[in-house]
């Protein structure tokens, strides 16, 4: 069964509920009511015949029609008691009520007692009131005809919980439908997503409940996977682009390498050197790319860290790794991060700035706030390449003889972009390049 029959079946159901509650709290609500009125009726009439007032137990035409039989046309008997226990009729329809031991015990003036008693194919209700003058008075009433009416009650109100039954479940299917109508389409959207592997499908929008944020986040997703495909298609294509150059050179050597025994010693050390080298190159540029693509560093938790501790511990790994002078000038930084995705960034700023930056002078490190500036002096970047530095591959025409992946900037600005951050990159006074990133406010702790 979908979803529209069961939200119909469901709406039926709290209605069927809810009738025959209704319907059996009316009914016994009307029957209560109903013996009440008999029994205040029996209680009247009984007083009016004490005081001799008989005529209410003479034959009513009214009731069954002038031509109908006398006794029918009245609906009550009465008979009296007396206290020896025998038995006078009083009036009304010629038939007996038996009295029972209960009804002859009644002593006391304003003593009474009711009951139901089957005459032959009639039902009656007793009362039996004692008298002041001794003995009692006892009137009988047919109650046939009520319990017709409280059948024909009972019919009418099993027919009026079918109705509503019934339009409890249309209005249910109605809503239902309208309210699935919706759902239906971006079923049908996301299956022939499925089966297409088409992204560019046009979501329908709109609404502000449930269902319409459903539909904006599913455009949403839709809308970062055809991202995220052509960020790897675009990826892809770099990576072939770049590793076309590596593999051709190293082809080339194991070409050479076949003439190794002709070559001389210096010949031979060059070509080690250089196989060694774009081994180590292309194994760099193998990582960088596992790093760029899967973004490990988001498989971290991000967790209370001290940014200036990051800094600090990055440094001494450059310090280490290219033997350069590197001054550090930091301040006190708490932010939610990760903290190694973080060391990578500082590193990666820091190792460029020491591979360009041939002059010897220190590369500078400076923290503030949120935002991480890297220093050097280098040959700075041209106004042109500004826009362009962290993008993935992009290398400067003054970096096309440098050993590297192009890679290690764009690696910054996806860190930057996970802490809600952004990258930027400037020329420096006096000459050289200042190259950092700066975490979303957001991310700062207290106390930073």
């Amino acid at each position: 069964m979908n979803l529209t029959g069961r939200l119909a079946v469901a709406f039926a159901a709290v209605a069927a509920v809810v009738a025959v509650l209704v319907g059996v709290l009316s009914y016994r609500t009307a029957s209560s009511r109903v013996h009440e009125e008999l029994d205040r009726s029996l209680m009247v009439t009984s007083a009016e015949i004490s005081a001799g007032a008989t005529a209410v137990l003479a034959p009513n035409p009214a009731i069954t029609g002038p031509d109908d039989d006398h006794d029918e046309s009245q609906p009550m008997v009465a008979q009296r008691i007396a206290p020896d226990g025998s038995v006078r009729p009083v009036g009304g329809r010629p038939v007996t009520v038996a009295v029972d031991p209960a009804e002859r015990a009644l002593a006391r003036p304003g003593d009474h007692l009711y009951r139901d008693v089957t005459i032959g194919r009639d039902d009656y209700r007793v009362l039996t009131v004692a008298q002041a003058s001794g003995g009692a008075l006892q009137l009988a009433i047919d109650v046939d005809e009520t319990r017709n009416v409280l059948s024909d009650l009972a019919a009418r109100i099993t027919v009026a919980s079918a109705l509503v039954l019934l339009a409890a479940a249309a209005a249910g299917w109605l809503i239902a439908r309208r309210i699935t109508r919706r759902l239906v389409r971006l079923t049908g959207l996301a299956e022939q997503v499925t089966a297409s592997g088409r992204l560019d499908v046009a979501v329908p929008a709109g609404g502000r409940d449930e269902v319409g944020r459903l539909a904006a986040s599913f455009d949403a997703m839709l809308g970062r996977l055809a991202t995220s495909r052509e960020d790897q298609e675009r990826l892809v294509q770099d990576a072939a682009h770049e590793l076309r150059t590596p593999l051709t050179s190293l082809r080339t050597n194991a070409s050479v390498l076949r003439r190794f025994g002709e070559l001389d010693p210096d010949a031979r050390a060059r070509l080690l050197d250089d196989v060694d080298g774009e081994s180590r190159e292309l194994t760099h540029l193998v990582d960088e790319l596992v790093e760029l693509a899967t973004r490990r560093y988001e498989e971290e938790l991000p967790e209370p860290v001290q940014l200036d501790e990051v800094v600090a511990r990055a440094a001494d790994r450059v310090r280490r790794r290219t033997g350069r002078e590197i001054r550090v000038d930091t301040e006190p930084v708490r932010v939610q991060g990760r903290a190694k995705g973080l060391e990578r960034a500082v590193g990666n700023l820091l190792e460029n700035a020491a591979k360009f930056d041939a002059g010897g002078e220190p590369v500078e490190v400076v923290l503030r706030g949120g935002r991480v500036e890297v220093l050097d002096r280098g040959p700075g970047i041209a106004a042109d390449d500004l826009a362009r530095v962290f993008d993935r591959f992009y290398r400067a025409d003054t970096a096309r003889g440098l050993p590297g992946s192009g890679l290690g900037l764009a690696i910054v600005r996806q860190v930057a972009l996970a802490h809600g951050g952004t990258v930027t990159a400037a020329g420096r006074p006096g000459g050289g390049a200042v190259v950092g990133f700066t975490l979303g406010g957001d991310h700062l702790l207290p106390g930073s």
